[in-house]
């Protein structure tokens, strides 16, 4: 058994923190929130991940998972440390560090024994080295220490599954021997680890998340050229995937990426290519192309209601990024939500479990019970989180409650041709007849 101490109970750490802890570690989770930690204590979650509540609960009756505001209650026992703070975007982009940097002042202040510390948080390529003199410069008196790179590549609403059975895991450090020590924690995973020097691992994980990034606003941008043309994205999607240099993954059309990862990270990299003198085309042109799909929800939806949406009644079902999870940070459909609302549309929405965070981020935005609330005396109804709820509704019942049958697909999950025959003018992405007068 080791003896970990996680830094941050949100998204990233109360997952690596009850992870660690069910694999047999003794693991105590800091954060300076009291309110949040109080909750944590009592059995209530900060986040929506499914299986984590129980994973949690089992964790702190076997007394493995502990719950503190105090740096030196978690630091007492621990070998290792992990930084799991948020590192949100600046204006320009830049990352913004100051939650790793309290962190690691406040590890330097607190520590009395030799610690290995690694930064879980995505931070730009170089804070190894920077979080390093900050740890040393913090110190009251000299402590030995290691400062290791462990980036994290949990998706949300999978993030147990991925932490338990990886991919990879890519370690960085400038201390061989602490690397390996935490290549140990990681050993019962099962999967291939990478070690290399601590500025490769941080690239690393600003590759893969721009890179796939790179793969959705591709496909958006393939989905224009189908939708002008006639074509059928998904179908193209699916005749491209089955090419294994391709493959079928982050191939699929719709409202573009959000979340706390994608559209931060790959700002961040832009950033970073700008100030060392690069020019980022193809970062630049991903990000346009993601803000131009939102947009063009707006204009589906606009165009369909005569040019104006002065007034009109228009539904959003899903608010959250993704399925899954109940986070709507740079969710597209707030966006729309916005772009309507300013418009003079009046919106209303529904998701299944994020109202309560959507309430918190967006004013004004009439949330409802469910999908046939939203969608009674609509004039549009739109798709924008791919819910397996949204994929069984009872599309008839729907239709005949709306005062138009105006419904736009913005993750393409209705058949075109159904949903036409049901009597909805209908409009997916990249969808080039959508079903109108296919079989006519």
């Amino acid at each position: 058994m080791k003896s970990i101490c996680v830094i941050g109970s949100g998204y990233v750490g109360l997952v690596t923190a009850t992870c660690f802890a069910d694999l047999g570690n003794h693991v105590v989770t800091v954060d300076i929130d009291a309110r949040k930690i109080d909750k944590l204590k009592q059995g209530i979650m900060p986040i929506y991940e499914p299986g984590l509540e129980e994973l949690v609960e089992r964790n702190v009756k076997a007394g493995r998972l502990h719950f503190t505001t105090s740096y030196d209650d978690g630091l007492a026992q621990a070998q290792y440390v992990f930084i799991c703070v948020g590192t949100p975007s600046a204006v320009d982009g830049e990352a913004d560090l100051k939650y790793v940097r309290a962190a690691a002042q406040t590890i330097a202040e607190h520590m009395r024994h030799p610690l290995i510390i690694i930064n879980k948080s995505t931070v730009p390529v170089g804070t190894g080295d920077w979080t390093a003199d900050i740890v040393k410069k913090s110190q009251p008196e000299p402590v030995d220490f290691a400062v290791v790179s462990c980036p994290e590549f949990l998706r949300e609403g999978s993030a147990i599954g991925d932490f338990m059975s990886p991919d990879r895991t890519v370690l960085g450090s400038t201390d061989a021997a602490a690397a390996q020590k935490v290549a140990e924690l990681y050993e019962p995973l099962k999967a291939p680890i990478v070690i290399t020097d601590i500025r490769t691992a941080e690239m690393i994980k600003y590759a893969s998340n721009a890179f796939l990034a790179t793969r959705i606003s591709f496909i958006n941008e393939i989905s224009i050229i189908c939708e002008r043309l006639g074509a059928d994205v998904t179908e193209v999607a699916r005749g491209m995937g089955y090419d294994k240099r391709i493959g079928p993954h982050f191939l699929q059309a719709g409202v573009g990426y959000g979340g706390s990862c994608f559209p931060k990270d790959v700002k961040a990299l832009a950033n970073m290519a700008l100030t060392h003198g690069m020019h980022p085309q193809l970062l630049n042109a991903v990000m346009e192309i993601n803000d131009f799909q939102r947009k063009q929800i707006v204009l589906k939806v606009r165009d369909l209601l005569g040019g104006s949406l002065e007034g009109k009644q228009v539904g959003l079902l899903g608010l959250a990024f993704k399925p899954n999870t109940d986070d709507v940070r740079d969710a597209p459909a707030l966006t729309v939500a916005r772009s309507l609302m300013n418009q003079g549309g009046k919106v209303r929405a529904y998701d299944p479990v994020a109202m309560e965070t959507a309430t918190a981020e967006l004013k004004g935005l009439a949330l409802l019970d469910n999908a046939y609330q939203v969608a009674e005396d609509a004039d549009a109804l739109v798709i924008m989180t791919d819910w397996n709820e949204f994929k069984q509704l009872d599309m008839k019942r729907i239709r005949a409650s709306m005062k138009l049958p105006i419904l736009v697909d913005g993750r393409n999950i209705y058949d075109p041709q159904v949903m036409h025959d049901l009597g909805f003018i209908y409009r997916g992405v990249g969808r080039g007849y959508n079903g109108e007068g296919l079989h006519d």
